[in-house]
Protein backbone atom coordinates (compact mmCIF):
# COMPACT_ATOMS: atom_id res chain seq x y z
CA UNK A 1 0.00 0.00 0.00
CA UNK A 2 1.62 3.40 -0.91
CA UNK A 3 0.67 6.55 1.52
CA UNK A 4 -0.88 9.77 0.37
CA UNK A 5 2.04 11.37 1.31
CA UNK A 6 4.43 9.57 -0.79
CA UNK A 7 5.75 10.78 -4.03
CA UNK A 8 4.54 8.60 -6.98
CA UNK A 9 7.54 5.75 -7.85
CA UNK A 10 9.69 6.34 -10.92
CA UNK A 11 12.25 4.28 -12.98
CA UNK A 12 15.38 4.79 -12.20
CA UNK A 13 17.82 6.60 -13.75
CA UNK A 14 20.44 5.66 -16.51
CA UNK A 15 23.90 5.54 -14.66
CA UNK A 16 25.66 8.84 -15.93
CA UNK A 17 27.67 8.25 -19.02
CA UNK A 18 31.71 9.20 -18.02
CA UNK A 19 33.21 12.09 -19.77
CA UNK A 20 35.54 11.71 -22.99
CA UNK A 21 39.00 12.41 -21.46
CA UNK A 22 40.69 15.30 -22.27
CA UNK A 23 44.33 16.43 -22.50
CA UNK A 24 45.43 18.36 -18.89
CA UNK A 25 45.64 22.05 -19.43
CA UNK A 26 49.12 23.43 -17.90
CA UNK A 27 48.72 26.51 -15.66
CA UNK A 28 50.39 29.67 -16.77
CA UNK A 29 53.76 29.91 -15.79
CA UNK A 30 54.30 32.24 -12.52
CA UNK A 31 55.99 35.15 -12.85
CA UNK A 32 59.54 35.63 -11.03
CA UNK A 33 59.49 36.74 -7.11
CA UNK A 34 55.73 35.69 -7.13
CA UNK A 35 54.60 33.96 -4.07
CA UNK A 36 53.11 30.56 -4.42
CA UNK A 37 49.59 30.92 -3.34
CA UNK A 38 46.87 28.33 -3.90
CA UNK A 39 44.55 31.02 -4.56
CA UNK A 40 45.42 33.86 -5.46
CA UNK A 41 43.53 36.98 -5.44
CA UNK A 42 41.83 38.17 -8.65
CA UNK A 43 43.33 41.16 -8.48
CA UNK A 44 46.72 39.93 -8.80
CA UNK A 45 48.28 40.50 -11.97
CA UNK A 46 50.28 37.38 -13.11
CA UNK A 47 52.26 39.89 -15.93
CA UNK A 48 54.02 41.16 -13.50
CA UNK A 49 56.44 41.03 -10.31
CA UNK A 50 54.92 42.49 -7.06
CA UNK A 51 57.25 44.65 -5.82
CA UNK A 52 59.01 43.95 -2.67
CA UNK A 53 57.33 46.05 0.12
CA UNK A 54 59.00 49.18 1.29
CA UNK A 55 61.70 49.15 4.00
CA UNK A 56 60.69 49.32 7.77
CA UNK A 57 60.89 53.05 9.21
CA UNK A 58 63.93 53.18 11.90
CA UNK A 59 63.39 52.93 15.18
CA UNK A 60 63.13 56.62 17.12
CA UNK A 61 66.20 58.05 18.54
CA UNK A 62 66.41 57.24 22.45
CA UNK A 63 65.13 59.71 24.86
CA UNK A 64 67.94 58.41 27.39
CA UNK A 65 71.33 57.74 28.19
CA UNK A 66 71.87 53.83 28.32
CA UNK A 67 72.33 53.02 32.06
CA UNK A 68 76.07 53.42 33.35
CA UNK A 69 78.89 50.35 32.83
CA UNK A 70 80.48 49.63 35.64
CA UNK A 71 82.98 47.32 36.37
CA UNK A 72 83.86 44.66 39.21
CA UNK A 73 80.22 43.74 39.98
CA UNK A 74 80.89 40.16 40.40
CA UNK A 75 83.50 41.62 43.72
CA UNK A 76 80.86 44.60 44.55
CA UNK A 77 77.24 44.07 46.18
CA UNK A 78 77.08 47.98 46.63
CA UNK A 79 78.15 48.82 42.97
CA UNK A 80 75.66 46.12 41.14
CA UNK A 81 72.55 47.21 43.51
CA UNK A 82 73.71 50.78 42.15
CA UNK A 83 73.74 49.93 38.39
CA UNK A 84 70.39 47.80 38.83
CA UNK A 85 68.83 51.05 39.66
CA UNK A 86 70.24 52.87 36.73
CA UNK A 87 68.20 53.77 33.81
CA UNK A 88 67.56 56.06 31.22
CA UNK A 89 68.40 59.61 31.57
CA UNK A 90 65.76 62.23 31.32
CA UNK A 91 67.25 64.93 28.69
CA UNK A 92 67.92 68.09 30.85
CA UNK A 93 65.92 70.26 27.97
CA UNK A 94 62.67 67.99 28.98
CA UNK A 95 63.57 68.40 32.60
CA UNK A 96 64.14 72.39 32.35
CA UNK A 97 60.39 72.82 30.28
CA UNK A 98 59.03 70.61 33.21
CA UNK A 99 60.45 72.30 35.96
CA UNK A 100 59.63 76.20 34.00
CA UNK A 101 56.23 74.82 33.44
CA UNK A 102 55.77 73.15 36.81
CA UNK A 103 56.90 75.62 39.03
CA UNK A 104 56.86 78.87 36.63
CA UNK A 105 55.83 81.31 39.70
CA UNK A 106 59.21 81.26 40.00
CA UNK A 107 60.28 82.60 36.92
CA UNK A 108 59.91 85.88 36.18
CA UNK A 109 57.38 86.18 33.15
CA UNK A 110 59.05 89.80 32.38
CA UNK A 111 62.68 88.35 31.41
CA UNK A 112 63.63 85.85 28.75
CA UNK A 113 66.02 82.66 29.07
CA UNK A 114 69.24 81.04 28.24
CA UNK A 115 69.63 77.61 28.89
CA UNK A 116 73.62 76.54 28.45
CA UNK A 117 73.52 72.57 29.29
CA UNK A 118 75.91 69.62 29.11
CA UNK A 119 73.88 66.33 29.52
CA UNK A 120 74.61 64.20 32.20
CA UNK A 121 73.71 60.29 33.10
CA UNK A 122 72.49 59.70 36.35
CA UNK A 123 73.22 56.68 38.98
CA UNK A 124 71.44 56.51 42.22
CA UNK A 125 74.03 56.46 45.36
CA UNK A 126 74.25 54.01 47.42
CA UNK A 127 75.64 54.79 50.98
CA UNK A 128 77.44 57.99 51.74
CA UNK A 129 78.78 58.18 47.95
CA UNK A 130 77.29 61.29 46.75
CA UNK A 131 80.56 63.02 46.67
CA UNK A 132 81.88 60.24 44.36
CA UNK A 133 78.37 59.97 42.02
CA UNK A 134 79.10 63.31 40.78
CA UNK A 135 82.56 62.93 40.28
CA UNK A 136 81.51 60.14 38.32
CA UNK A 137 78.46 62.10 36.40
CA UNK A 138 81.35 64.82 35.94
CA UNK A 139 83.80 62.85 34.44
CA UNK A 140 81.56 61.97 31.39
CA UNK A 141 81.82 65.52 30.33
CA UNK A 142 85.93 64.82 30.97
CA UNK A 143 87.42 61.80 30.25
CA UNK A 144 87.86 59.48 27.35
CA UNK A 145 83.98 58.41 26.12
CA UNK A 146 84.64 54.88 27.87
CA UNK A 147 84.35 56.83 31.10
CA UNK A 148 86.12 56.03 34.53
CA UNK A 149 84.42 52.91 35.95
CA UNK A 150 82.83 54.15 39.85
CA UNK A 151 84.52 51.24 41.26
CA UNK A 152 87.47 52.72 40.60
CA UNK A 153 87.07 55.94 42.23
CA UNK A 154 85.98 54.31 44.87
CA UNK A 155 88.94 52.31 45.23
CA UNK A 156 91.63 55.00 44.25
CA UNK A 157 89.28 57.22 47.34
CA UNK A 158 89.83 54.67 49.90
CA UNK A 159 93.69 53.89 48.59
CA UNK A 160 94.62 57.47 49.02
CA UNK A 161 93.07 57.72 52.59
CA UNK A 162 90.21 60.31 51.28
CA UNK A 163 87.36 58.39 52.44
CA UNK A 164 86.14 55.03 54.79
CA UNK A 165 83.29 54.12 52.93
CA UNK A 166 82.38 56.52 49.96
CA UNK A 167 81.94 59.71 51.83
CA UNK A 168 83.94 63.18 51.19
CA UNK A 169 84.42 66.06 53.70
CA UNK A 170 87.17 67.65 51.86
CA UNK A 171 87.26 69.36 48.18
CA UNK A 172 90.80 69.46 48.00
CA UNK A 173 90.77 65.76 48.26
CA UNK A 174 88.20 65.76 45.66
CA UNK A 175 90.54 67.60 43.88
CA UNK A 176 93.41 65.26 44.07
CA UNK A 177 91.35 62.68 43.19
CA UNK A 178 89.67 64.31 40.01
CA UNK A 179 93.64 65.08 38.80
CA UNK A 180 94.39 61.72 39.12
CA UNK A 181 91.41 59.46 37.90
CA UNK A 182 89.85 61.62 35.22
CA UNK A 183 93.39 63.22 33.86
CA UNK A 184 91.86 66.83 34.32
CA UNK A 185 91.89 70.03 35.35
CA UNK A 186 90.66 71.02 38.88
CA UNK A 187 90.90 74.12 40.28
CA UNK A 188 89.57 74.23 43.85
CA UNK A 189 87.53 77.35 44.57
CA UNK A 190 87.49 78.73 47.67
CA UNK A 191 85.86 81.81 49.72
CA UNK A 192 82.42 81.34 48.55
CA UNK A 193 80.25 81.24 45.06
CA UNK A 194 79.46 85.13 45.57
CA UNK A 195 81.89 87.95 44.89
CA UNK A 196 83.90 87.93 41.97
CA UNK A 197 83.75 84.02 41.87
CA UNK A 198 80.30 84.28 40.84
CA UNK A 199 81.30 85.74 37.42
CA UNK A 200 83.97 83.01 37.15
CA UNK A 201 81.42 80.30 37.98
CA UNK A 202 78.88 81.25 35.54
CA UNK A 203 81.63 81.73 32.34
CA UNK A 204 82.49 78.09 33.19
CA UNK A 205 79.03 76.86 33.02
CA UNK A 206 78.12 78.66 29.99
CA UNK A 207 81.41 77.16 28.37
CA UNK A 208 80.04 74.06 29.01
CA UNK A 209 82.30 72.53 32.18
CA UNK A 210 80.94 70.75 34.73
CA UNK A 211 80.83 72.13 38.83
CA UNK A 212 81.18 70.07 41.92
CA UNK A 213 79.51 72.13 44.96
CA UNK A 214 79.07 70.87 48.42
CA UNK A 215 75.75 71.73 50.41
CA UNK A 216 73.49 70.84 52.71
CA UNK A 217 70.54 68.75 51.84
CA UNK A 218 66.55 69.35 52.26
CA UNK A 219 63.79 66.43 52.01
CA UNK A 220 63.27 67.40 48.34
CA UNK A 221 66.97 67.37 47.36
CA UNK A 222 66.99 71.40 47.32
CA UNK A 223 70.04 73.20 48.97
CA UNK A 224 69.00 73.73 52.62
CA UNK A 225 70.75 75.14 55.87
CA UNK A 226 71.66 72.86 58.47
CA UNK A 227 75.14 73.90 59.45
CA UNK A 228 76.54 70.85 57.42
CA UNK A 229 74.73 68.35 59.16
CA UNK A 230 73.03 67.57 55.66
CA UNK A 231 76.44 67.56 53.62
CA UNK A 232 75.70 66.63 50.61
CA UNK A 233 77.17 66.85 46.78
CA UNK A 234 75.81 67.53 43.63
CA UNK A 235 77.25 68.26 40.43
CA UNK A 236 76.07 71.32 38.18
CA UNK A 237 76.43 71.38 34.35
CA UNK A 238 74.18 73.78 33.48
CA UNK A 239 73.19 77.33 33.65
CA UNK A 240 69.71 79.05 33.33
CA UNK A 241 70.13 82.79 32.86
CA UNK A 242 67.23 85.18 33.19
CA UNK A 243 67.68 88.92 30.41
CA UNK A 244 65.94 91.69 28.95
CA UNK A 245 66.87 90.48 25.65
CA UNK A 246 68.44 87.53 24.40
CA UNK A 247 71.63 88.31 21.47
CA UNK A 248 70.43 88.10 18.46
CA UNK A 249 73.13 86.21 17.35
CA UNK A 250 73.41 82.33 17.58
CA UNK A 251 70.30 81.24 19.50
CA UNK A 252 67.19 79.58 18.80
CA UNK A 253 64.15 79.92 20.67
CA UNK A 254 61.98 76.79 21.71
CA UNK A 255 59.61 75.82 19.48
CA UNK A 256 57.56 75.14 22.34
CA UNK A 257 57.59 77.39 24.95
CA UNK A 258 58.45 81.25 24.16
CA UNK A 259 60.86 82.91 26.01
CA UNK A 260 63.52 80.02 26.66
CA UNK A 261 66.49 79.95 24.62
CA UNK A 262 69.31 78.10 24.09
CA UNK A 263 72.62 78.28 21.93
CA UNK A 264 72.95 77.22 18.26
CA UNK A 265 75.33 74.00 18.18
CA UNK A 266 78.55 74.51 16.01
CA UNK A 267 78.00 78.83 15.34
CA UNK A 268 78.73 81.93 16.34
CA UNK A 269 77.38 83.45 19.26
CA UNK A 270 77.67 86.30 20.94
CA UNK A 271 78.07 85.86 24.77
CA UNK A 272 75.49 87.26 26.94
CA UNK A 273 75.72 89.74 29.44
CA UNK A 274 75.81 88.08 32.81
CA UNK A 275 73.13 89.22 35.36
CA UNK A 276 73.82 91.52 38.22
CA UNK A 277 74.75 89.88 41.20
CA UNK A 278 72.08 92.19 43.13
CA UNK A 279 69.15 90.36 40.61
CA UNK A 280 67.72 87.80 42.84
CA UNK A 281 66.13 84.80 40.92
CA UNK A 282 67.59 85.35 37.68
CA UNK A 283 70.45 82.84 37.91
CA UNK A 284 69.84 79.02 38.20
CA UNK A 285 71.96 75.94 38.46
CA UNK A 286 70.97 72.59 36.48
CA UNK A 287 72.31 70.40 39.01
CA UNK A 288 72.46 66.53 39.29
CA UNK A 289 72.95 64.73 42.57
CA UNK A 290 72.77 61.14 43.74
CA UNK A 291 69.74 60.69 45.02
CA UNK A 292 67.16 61.29 41.91
CA UNK A 293 67.22 60.46 38.46
CA UNK A 294 66.02 63.83 37.16
CA UNK A 295 68.02 67.31 37.16
CA UNK A 296 67.16 70.71 39.39
CA UNK A 297 66.93 74.32 39.08
CA UNK A 298 68.19 75.85 42.45
CA UNK A 299 68.66 79.20 42.38
CA UNK A 300 72.27 80.86 42.49
CA UNK A 301 71.81 82.59 45.80
CA UNK A 302 70.26 79.23 47.63
CA UNK A 303 73.35 77.34 46.62
CA UNK A 304 75.90 79.87 47.62
CA UNK A 305 74.10 80.84 51.04
CA UNK A 306 74.15 76.53 51.68
CA UNK A 307 77.63 76.32 50.72
CA UNK A 308 78.67 78.87 52.49
CA UNK A 309 77.24 77.31 56.25
CA UNK A 310 78.71 74.21 56.19
CA UNK A 311 80.66 74.01 58.97
CA UNK A 312 79.97 71.26 61.54
CA UNK A 313 79.81 67.58 61.53
CA UNK A 314 76.34 66.14 61.56
CA UNK A 315 75.79 64.53 65.35
CA UNK A 316 73.66 61.30 64.81
CA UNK A 317 76.48 60.99 61.84
CA UNK A 318 79.51 61.06 65.09
CA UNK A 319 76.96 58.35 66.75
CA UNK A 320 76.11 55.80 64.33
CA UNK A 321 79.33 53.75 65.16
CA UNK A 322 80.60 53.95 61.59
CA UNK A 323 84.07 55.29 60.56
CA UNK A 324 84.37 58.72 58.74
CA UNK A 325 87.29 60.40 57.32
CA UNK A 326 87.27 64.06 58.21
CA UNK A 327 90.03 66.58 57.34
CA UNK A 328 92.01 68.36 59.82
CA UNK A 329 89.92 71.46 60.85
CA UNK A 330 86.67 69.61 60.39
CA UNK A 331 83.89 70.25 58.07
CA UNK A 332 84.30 73.96 58.24
CA UNK A 333 87.90 73.45 56.68
CA UNK A 334 87.01 70.80 54.41
CA UNK A 335 83.57 72.07 52.45
CA UNK A 336 82.81 75.54 54.09
CA UNK A 337 82.33 77.84 51.00
CA UNK A 338 84.77 75.60 48.30
CA UNK A 339 83.75 74.61 45.44
CA UNK A 340 85.16 72.99 42.58
CA UNK A 341 86.12 73.90 38.97
CA UNK A 342 86.99 70.97 36.34
CA UNK A 343 87.81 71.24 33.17
CA UNK A 344 89.53 68.92 30.47
CA UNK A 345 93.13 68.45 30.71
CA UNK A 346 93.55 70.08 26.93
CA UNK A 347 91.38 73.18 27.96
CA UNK A 348 92.39 76.65 28.43
CA UNK A 349 91.35 78.92 31.23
Amino acid sequence: MISPCSPPLEPPAPPPTPPAPQAPIPPPPLPPHLPDLAFPPPSLSLEAPIPPPPPLPPPPPATGVAPPHVYGLEKSRLLKEALEKAGPVPGSREDVKRLLKLHKERFRSDLQWILFCAELPSLIQEGPQCGLVALWMAGTLLAPPSGVPLERLVHMAVERGYTAQGEMFSVADMGGLAREALGCQAELLCGGLGGPNRDRVLQHLVAGNPLLIPYDEDFNHEPCQRKGYKAHWAVSAGVLLGLQHVPSLGYAEDPELPGLFYPVPHTPRQPPSLPEEDSPGVVYLLSKQGKSWHYQLWDYDQVRDSNLQLTDFSPSRAADGREYVVPAGGVRAGLCGQALLLRPQDSSH
